[in-house]
């Protein structure tokens, strides 16, 4: 196994943790008083304190906040002793607008869980690239204010920010991509087919990566996290299709480090992006840089529900073969 070096890991959160919700990209003022209400009661029934951020409920045309609003509130969430851990609202466009101007030497200094997915792939991988700290690409505050579904989530949560030992990561039973957010009494839940293993194979390695896109705005940049020794973790959302994910996975085969690349993991594409495991499949066979890595597709990460917590930063060890295994080793 290769040795993860210079890893900060965060210490891990326990009940009776403050958690501080923070807007690094979109406003808290997106979420309904119901949802916010139902967040906020899901997490302080599992004994978490919870405080907002100054700026959170400020909003412009972008459904987002001037940049020192989200820096300062950032800022404050590592230095205040009382902080246990931190969530971020929710995703969109423009967390990269804060990575040039973040104290990485506060966050280096005062180490915590931070979490969230989508954009916040940006800033997580700025962060770990620039402090060696592991970060988490998971759920969002507003995803915890989810009635039914979220089980899977919560689980995957508690291990992975509040456990230290290894486990294997197991797919849920079932799935959603419903805008649950809009009507919380009217779901439609699909039975998982479970991991599809598009090449066999076995590897380790440090996790990079979550949302395409957002990982490919770090590209060319001080804030690219490399791909040395990495299991690339890959989502995308209904804004793509599959030609669009082919060219943005093609931009990443392209880097000078994709060579340090063991292995990759997909997540599970939302249903409007009309991907299926065929054409899925064709993308990744057209790619000679990919013919010996093991590639397992159709993970709980992404845009669909629920979602699993993934360290970005640790490392985890993947079996591509008929009985599939997802192991997170560090976290």
């Amino acid at each position: 196994m290769t040795e993860i070096k210079n890893l900060i890991k965060p210490k891990k959160i326990k009940k009776g943790a403050h958690i501080r919700v923070i807007a690094p990209v979109r406003s808290l003022k997106l979420l309904s008083e119901a949802n916010i209400k139902e967040a906020t009661d899901r997490l302080e029934k599992l004994e978490f304190g919870l405080s907002f951020g100054k700026h959170v409920n400020e909003i412009d045309e972008f459904n987002s906040s001037p940049i020192v609003s989200r820096l300062e509130d950032l800022h404050a969430a590592f230095q205040d002793k009382e902080v246990d851990a931190i969530l971020t609202v929710i995703g969109g466009y423009n967390s990269n607008q804060l990575l040039q101007y973040i104290d990485y030497e506060l966050i280096a200094k005062n180490p915590k869980v931070i979490c969230g997915f989508s954009d916040v792939t940006a800033l997580a991988n700025a962060i770990t690239a620039k402090t060696g700290m592991v970060t988490y690409i998971g759920p969002h505050f507003s995803s915890w204010a989810m009635k039914y579904g979220f089980e899977y989530s919560i689980e995957n949560f508690m291990r992975c920010c509040m456990e230290e030992s290894a486990y294997d990561l197991a797919s849920s039973k079932e799935w959603s991509d419903d805008p649950w957010y809009l009507d919380q009494e009217i779901r439609k839940f699909i039975p998982n087919e479970g991991y599809w293993i598009l090449n066999p194979g076995h590897a380790f390695g440090r996790i990079v990566g979550g949302h395409v896109r957002c990982l490919n705005a770090l590209q060319g940049t001080q804030f690219w996290p490399g791909l040395d020794d990495s299991i690339l973790i890959l989502e995308e959302d209904a804004e793509i299709n599959p030609q669009l994910f082919d060219r943005q996975l093609q931009s990443l085969i392209h880097q000078l480090d994709f060579k340090g690349v063991k292995g990759i993991l997909i997540g599970r594409f939302q249903r409007e992006t009309k991907m299926t495991r065929e054409l899925l499949q064709k993308i990744i066979d057209t790619k000679q840089e990919l013919k010996n890595l093991p590639i397992i597709a159709n993970v709980d990460f992404g845009h669909t529900t629920p979602l699993t917590t993934l360290p970005i930063g640790g490392s985890l060890e993947i079996i591509a073969a008929e009985n599939a295994k997802i192991r997170i080793i560090e976290h």
